[in-house]
Parts: structure tokens; C-alpha cells; sequence
């Protein structure tokens, strides 16, 4: 696949996404977009929560958040992509909100294998999906795809580590920092960070994302920042699956912009850059869902001409 960067909206411009995005109010993320269905799913690891929105007969698309996140982060891109005749759904990763009480038997850890197997299992329980992995879920469903990609009609990395290994090295400023720091160290660091609102979002958003801690699991962030300092580089063997895969970042990301253009070009995927930060999901929902329909629509396509 050929390599396109997404240049960014720019409000006041002839782009109608960013236009809209330009004018997002700052939402209470604790009430959920009208016709949204909450379920549990009886994973490997456990219950997890599960909100769903549109038709089920519409083609499925499965977005999951990564750590400290959850299911509401979609909450704005859901709704533009069941408008554009899909059907959604979401998920809290084990140890995560209100899929808390999903993870190890005591005494254990949250692995690779652990989460993978989560989503696998979440991903056979419907028809193959259009899947996005926002930051650290990226990773987790590049794995997913390796070991089982009929599951996947095509892939979206929204700000996932762009490079594998110690996957904190590239961050901006206090990468150097990161290898001094255990899992436990640097999650803490994270959790101060976005308590303290270093992300500058709106008070709303604050509020809930502050309320999150309440409930998701302290070990779960220790272990999963512990993983992301092991990132398994499987760029070739994802990029051999040949499916159509988008790269989705803001160009105030935590890690640079050259090195999400870089994994894009190992990946042979798509590259989207937008004028905001590490949540386009939040910040530029209408630009973001704009190229994933895109990218649906281009996977579609290609399946069609397979079956001719």
C-alpha cells in the first residue's frame, strides 16, 4: 500500500471534519451517546464491559482503549460511524474500569497472552470486524491479527508506540527518563500526569477520567506499562497480512510525528495526522472517523473484488 499523509484541518478551512471538530463542546463523557446497549462478556479473563451502538446487522467495528482508558473514549466517534452504517462496539480492557475484576488468578500478572486472548475471544464472538487499537490496544491487536486475521477486515493504530521494544524511549522530552523507570515508577508518572491534567483536556473530561481510578485496577497499569517496555516488533509479519491498515496520530502526539510515519512505511499502511494531541478520538473525532470510512470502505472493496 502506498504511504498518504492526512495533512491536518485547520479550523476556518475547507475542510468540513475539522470544521466540525473546531466546534466540539466539552461533553459530560459519563452519559453515553442516545441508543448506546451496555452488556458484559464473558471473557478468558474475566467479565468485561461492553457498549454497543447501531444496527447489528451493519458490518461490525470493534474500537478498543488502551491503559487508564476505557469504552467512553469512543464516544464521540461512535455515533459519526454507525451514521455512516456501521455497527460499533467497545470494550474495557482487564483491569481497566468497569472490567476491573477481569484479569490473573491471584498473585499473577496481566500478560500479552492474557489481554490478546481477551480480545480474540470478544472478536469470535461476532462477524470479522473493522478494529481500531487506541495507544497501548494497538500493540495488543497487531498480536491479535498475527495469530488469527480472518477476524480483521482492516486495522486502525490510533497513537499506538510506534516503535518496538522499549516503547517509551521515543516519547517527547521525558523519553530519556523512561529507562530509569520500572513499570510500577513509570506508571505512576503517567497517572500523575493525567491527574494533574499535563494533558490540558476540558473539566469534564477531567472529571471522568480522574473518576476512572476509582475503580480500574493500580496492578493492571503497573503491568501493562511493564509491558510497553517490551513491545514485540512483529511490523513485518502484520504488514504481510496485506490488509488495509491506517496509522492515526495528532501532530502533538507523545511521540513524534516521524517516528508514526516510520512504522506506517514498515507497516505499508496509511498515514493520518491531525492537529491535535495522543486522543483524536476526543479532540478530532469527525477528521478521524472520515479516514477510518475511508479505510472500511477501501478494505470493502478489495473483499468484493476477491469474490468476483
Amino acid at each position: 500500500m502506498s504511504i498518504e499523509q492526512r495533512r491536518p484541518g485547520v479550523a476556518g478551512g475547507d475542510d468540513d471534519a475539522a470544521r466540525l471538530d473546531a466546534g466540539l463542546p466539552d461533553i459530560d463523557w459519563s452519559i453515553a451517546p442516545v441508543g448506546a446497549v451496555f452488556s458484559r462478556f464473558a471473557a478468558p479473563s474475566g467479565e468485561l464491559a461492553v457498549v454497543s451502538l447501531g444496527d447489528p446487522s451493519d458490518p461490525r467495528v470493534v474500537l478498543i482503549p488502551g491503559v487508564t482508558g476505557s469504552k467512553e473514549d469512543f464516544y464521540l466517534l461512535a455515533p459519526i460511524l454507525v451514521a455512516a452504517g456501521y455497527h460499533v462496539q467497545s470494550f474495557d480492557l482487564a483491569g481497566q474500569y468497569e472490567s476491573a475484576d477481569a484479569g490473573p488468578v491471584p498473585g499473577g500478572h496481566y500478560t500479552y497472552e492474557l489481554l490478546v486472548t481477551d480480545i480474540v475471544a470478544f472478536l469470535q464472538s461476532g462477524p470479522p470486524a473493522h478494529v481500531l487499537g487506541y495507544s497501548f490496544a494497538g500493540v495488543l491487536a497487531q498480536l491479535a491479527l498475527i495469530e488469527h486475521p480472518g477476524l480483521f477486515r482492516s486495522l486502525t493504530l490510533l497513537t499506538t508506540p510506534p516503535e518496538p521494544g522499549q516503547a517509551f524511549r521515543g516519547v517527547r522530552v521525558i523519553g530519556w527518563l523512561s529507562w530509569f523507570l520500572g513499570g510500577r515508577q513509570g506508571a505512576g508518572l503517567m497517572i500523575w500526569g493525567i491527574v494533574t491534567n499535563k494533558n490540558k483536556v476540558p473539566p469534564s473530561r477531567l472529571a471522568f477520567v480522574r473518576s476512572r481510578f476509582t475503580l480500574t485496577r493500580r496492578s493492571s497499569v503497573d503491568d501493562i506499562v511493564g509491558l510497553m517496555k517490551r513491545v514485540p516488533d512483529v511490523r513485518g509479519r502484520v504488514a504481510a497480512m496485506r490488509i488495509p491498515i491506517l496509522v492515526a496520530t495528532g501532530n502533538h502526539d507523545l511521540w513524534p510525528t516521524h517516528l508514526h510515519a516510520a512504522n506506517a512505511q514498515a507497516l505499508g499502511a496509511t498515514l493520518a495526522v491531525y492537529s491535535t494531541g495522543h486522543s483524536p478520538c476526543e479532540t478530532a473525532p469527525h477528521q478521524l472517523a472520515r479516514d477510518m470510512v475511508a479505510l472500511f470502505r477501501r478494505a470493502e472493496r478489495a473483499e468484493a473484488a476477491r469474490q468476483d
